[in-house]
């Protein structure tokens, strides 16, 4: 059972990483520097080394900050293509290494599609909530996405079964609110 736990602990921790790339990448390192809640192996220790974890920790705030500006967090999206893929192989890659139940090189694509698809799917939201709403809700929505991917790099580690089943929670009303802003849009232009 350790090993399916281990890969529902590296699919929640990477799909956390497509919210937001910098909050599974510290969480991880955290953890793993100062409990016994996940160990990393050699060469994803390297995510626990102080140096990491400050680095890291800068990228958090000045992604929090900067994502809540609405020129910045265009900008942010647009980099977030390459980050957020790249840091859920990372957060997979590291799950992964205590319990190796996953090839290396299906779990670094694993990480890059999860983190990736959940980014697509975080970038395909945020035009919409700044059309609807002018922009004034982007801060509200980055804040929500940043504490799910909290909450869910937690859960991915302490309860992984729970980090899933928050993603899937989390999906169906992502799915909802695009249906519901785009349904009146549909049926507006079908009259016409």
């Amino acid at each position: 059972m350790t090993g399916l736990l281990g890969i529902l602990s590296a699919f929640g921790l990477s799909t956390a990483a497509g919210l937001n790339a910098y909050i599974p990448l510290l969480t991880v390192g955290l953890l793993a520097r100062y409990t016994d809640l996940i160990h990393l192996n050699a060469p994803y220790d390297v995510v626990e080394h102080p140096v990491f974890l400050l680095v890291v920790a800068v990228l958090t705030l000045l992604d929090f900050i900067g994502d809540k500006i609405p020129a910045v967090d265009h900008a942010l999206h647009l980099a977030g293509m390459i980050i957020s893929p790249a840091a859920g192989a990372i957060v997979f890659l590291a799950a992964n290494s205590s319990t190796g139940a996953v090839d290396p090189v299906l779990a670094a694509i694993c990480g890059i599609l999860a983190a990736g698809a959940t980014h697509v799917g975080r970038s395909a939201v945020r035009p919409v909530a700044t059309a609807t709403t002018g922009g004034v809700a982007n801060p509200v929505v980055s804040a929500i996405e940043d504490l799910i991917s909290l909450l869910v790099s937690i859960l991915a580690v302490l309860a992984p079964i729970l980090a899933i089943i928050t993603l899937a929670l989390f999906a169906i009303v992502v799915v909802r609110f695009i249906r519901r802003i785009w349904s009146p849009r549909r049926t507006a232009s079908s009259r016409q």
